[in-house]
């Protein structure tokens, strides 16, 4: 049923519950205390009268009741206890005299039955009026002189009187301080909530779209309010990049998906139109045949290429290591390799072999890796340093270790890269340089793509150093051997 109330109305009647529960509690035991205090004060006034009335020596009981024996010790007793009634009874237990304050009429006394059932022991008991407009409060001692007993009863008027004031005043007091705390409550309840009513707006927000949205930090962050607010700014960050990293990846694969549909329409093109001459008769000589046929043979072995390396990079993707046969070796196997590469590829092209950052002599780098996949990897830094540089231009071969990890880097003096295309040559498809032919069956920005997946599969990477018209230096760092 409270579900229905905001949490605002639901913490209000809470809290004015457990106020009200709490103040009739102290209530009750205040007015509690106080009736116990009054009774043990009627009780040891009524003790003490009875201890001086049943040692004074008589012969027998005072006369009727309102009679005045000893006056010199009765009325100051009479005004301590605030017109108390005094009663003899026989050894029978008939009402044998007493006396009682003038402002008592008959009809408001203890009858004599209720008088008879207070102990003679001293303990007192709780009497009734004959006219049952009130409680009586009552001891009884044994009498001196004669074989009876003395009642000494006060009525309990004032002091339930004091009572039911005190009951009133509390109901009162506490009626008006609830109707206070709950209305201050509500207006506190309504301040403190106030953040979350923030952090429902910029839920709303978010909902409509707006993911760049934060929770406004409101509170100090060690309270509960704070702690939420972090919370949900570390959430809803981790939105925002999942959604931007889905863009992105959507934005990926549609580019992914267009650059292979033009990588394989165009090898595929080639072949359909050279079928389509032949069937149409277009070519009349064998000598016509034999170069479509060439040409023919051209595309679909770069048509095999693509597919082979779509399919490496997408089996590197889906398990990396499976593709591996890893065996101790040593990088600079392959970079001498690659040097006599280089050089078969332009003989009047230097090639320096040097340690790595082209300080001192090439140095040892072993570790346990596939060597065919780093083969590859490295032919394809070299092929994109030949295809890149000016004919002629220097290259420098580094390998050794730097900062207890395997390096081989390659390093040219060609144009360089700006900074957006140095950010972008690992993207696959990606191509700085668009407008070069490609009709030999050069790569199809594969290559790099492809030797950065082979170098996280050994657990390492390859990394680009470039700054326009001061050429480049791709580094492949791997884990050394005895790290491995």
């Amino acid at each position: 049923m409270l579900s229905r109330f905001s949490l605002r109305t639901r913490l209000l009647l809470l809290t004015a519950s457990l106020l009200l529960a709490g103040l009739g509690l102290v209530g009750a035991v205040v007015s509690d205390q106080l009736e116990r205090y009054q009774l043990d004060r009627v009780d040891a006034q009524l003790r003490s009268l009875g201890e001086i009335l049943s040692r004074v020596p008589a012969a027998g009981p005072p006369g009727a009741v309102g009679s005045t024996p000893r006056p010199d010790l009765l009325d100051p007793a009479l005004r301590l206890i605030g017109a108390p009634y005094l009663v003899y009874l026989g050894a029978d237990g008939t009402v044998a005299g007493g006396l009682h304050s003038s402002r008592l009429d008959g009809a408001s006394l203890p009858g004599p039955g209720e008088l008879r059932t207070v102990p003679s022991s001293g303990e007192p008991a709780d009497l009734r009026a004959a006219d049952g407009s009130g409680r009586w409060r009552a001891t009884a001692r044994p009498t001196t002189g004669w074989d009876g007993v003395v009642v000494i009863a006060a009525s309990l008027a004032e002091a339930d009187a004091t009572t039911a004031r005190l009951r009133t005043t509390s109901l009162v007091s506490g009626a008006v301080l609830l109707a206070l705390l709950t209305a201050a409550g509500w207006f506190a309840l309504g301040r403190g909530l106030r953040p979350l009513r923030r952090i429902e707006h910029t839920a709303a927000a978010i909902a409509d779209g707006d993911l760049t949205r934060r929770v406004p930090l409101l509170a100090a962050p060690t309270t509960e309010v704070g702690h939420l607010a972090t919370s949900l700014n570390t959430m809803l960050g981790q939105l925002e990049r999942a959604f931007a990293d889905r863009s992105a990846s959507e934005a990926r694969m549609r580019t992914f998906l267009s650059d292979v549909s033009h990588e394989l329409r165009t090898p595929l093109f080639g072949i359909k139109g050279s079928t389509e001459l032949y069937r149409m008769g277009a070519m009349p000589e064998r000598a016509d045949v034999d170069e479509a046929m060439l040409r023919i043979d051209r595309e679909a072995t770069r048509l095999t290429s693509l597919t082979e390396d779509l399919l490496l990079l997408a089996r590197l993707d889906e398990a990396p290591e499976a593709q591996l046969d890893p065996a101790p070796m040593d990088l600079r196997t392959l970079a001498n390799d690659a040097r006599h590469d280089l050089r078969g590829l332009d003989p009047s092209r230097p090639v320096e072999l040097t340690g790595p950052g082209g300080l001192g002599p090439p140095g040892p780098a072993p570790l346990h890796a596939d060597e065919d996949g780093l083969r590859r990897v490295v032919t394809n830094l070299i092929g994109n340093a030949a295809t890149y540089t000016p004919p002629g231009s220097a290259v420098r071969i580094g390998v050794g270790t730097a900062n207890g990890r395997a390096v081989l880097e390659v390093a040219d003096r060609g144009p360089g890269l700006p900074a957006h295309q140095a950010a972008r040559v690992f993207d696959r498809f990606y191509r700085a340089d668009h407008s070069r032919n490609r009709a030999d069956g050069a790569n199809a920005g594969l290559g790099l793509a492809i030797a950065l997946a082979l170098a996280r599969a050994h657990d390492g990477t390859v990394e680009l150093d470039t700054t326009l018209g001061e050429g480049a230096c791709f580094r492949l760092v791997l884990p050394l051997l005895d790290r491995q």
